[in-house]
């Protein structure tokens, strides 16, 4: 693998890292929304990533060479939580039903507080993934002066 493909593989993943980081900031905000534009409170989200080949050419001709895929990390889509609304009794809520229960969001707070941390370390290795990368490439350089 090239230096520009390690830095291509780790900005993938930082980019999908990034999104992850930006849904969870969402659902935490979101974790007391009992009323959205779609009607009833707001769902969970969660990114799905998939890991794609690499595109450039280097990384073909490795593959075949060695017999490994490269690949690099995308988002291939954004779900919502399919599970029902967690139900809290609240007759003064002004979304309460008729037995005085209000909707919430199927947000757990403690959940999305560990995949933060889940997130922000991954997103932290992709760092240093892609500084080695580069102070690679500057060592080649200073080699060849």
């Amino acid at each position: 693998m090239d230096l520009f493909t390690a830095m291509n593989t780790s900005s993938s993943a930082l980019t999908a890292e990034r999104t992850r980081m930006n849904l969870i900031s969402s659902n935490l905000a979101n974790v007391n929304t009992t009323r959205t534009p779609e009607g009833g409170p707001y769902k969970r989200k969660d990114a799905v990533f998939m890991a794609t080949p690499v595109s450039d050419g280097f990384g073909k001709t490795l593959d075949g060479v060695t017999g490994k895929h490269l690949r690099e990390v995308m988002v291939s889509e954004i779900v919502e939580d399919k599970s029902a609304p967690r139900m809290q009794y609240d007759p003064s809520h002004p979304d309460a039903d008729a037995q005085g229960y209000v909707a919430m969001p199927n947000v757990n707070v403690v959940e999305e507080m560990a995949d933060m941390i889940t997130a922000t370390r991954v997103y932290e290795a992709n760092v240093m993934s892609a500084q080695a990368a580069k102070n690679m490439a500057l060592k080649t350089l200073e080699i060849s002066k």
